[in-house]
């Protein structure tokens, strides 16, 4: 009963976020609330009995990949510049909101583990099994999503550059 709860206020909140995410005009702010429904998620499947997946979710999207995200954002300079900071109050809500529901729910599967209660292993392949299968069996796959990163990083370099000749600026 509490676990079927858990995993609804998970839900809604990864949503909240999501749809916080996508509304947001600043960049670094809609990429903070990703990052936020990305730890909601990781939640998700801790609940669903998969740590292993949740912490792939916690270093892979909530780690890597969102400081990549960052790192293109200042890159390509898409944050909004020279407006003056300003606390406002009203902008904090959402974020605390969903920081609120989030630490709760992490509080309640602290206490009730929900792999514990499962009685059997929380999963099949030990990660060792795992990335044994994804490097001899997929090894092409991992090396193609590893070019095409690489690809993003040149390209959005190349982009970057490119605006700063736009602006008649010295680049290196």
């Amino acid at each position: 009963m509490i676990g079927s709860v858990v995993f609804y206020l998970l839900a809604a909140t990864t949503l909240t976020a999501t749809l916080i995410c996508v509304t947001r005009t600043n960049p670094v702010h809609a990429v903070i609330y990703l990052v936020h429904a990305f730890f909601d998620l990781a939640l998700i499947f801790y609940l669903l009995g998969a740590p292993l997946v949740a912490a792939w979710e916690m270093i892979i999207y909530a780690g890597a990949i969102m400081v990549l995200f960052l790192f293109i954002i200042m890159m390509l300079e898409l944050a909004p510049g020279g407006k003056a900071l300003t606390v406002d109050s009203q902008r904090w809500i959402p974020v605390i909101l969903l920081s609120l529901v989030t630490l709760g729910c992490t509080v309640v599967l602290i206490i009730q583990d929900p792999a514990a209660a499962a009685g059997g292993p929380a999963y099949h392949a030990s990660p060792r099994d795992f990335g044994t299968a994804l490097f001899d069996r997929y090894a092409l796959a991992v090396q193609v999503v590893s070019f095409q990163l690489l690809f993003a990083a040149v390209g959005a370099y190349y982009v970057g550059k490119g605006d700063a000749h736009r602006r008649g600026e010295e680049s290196s």
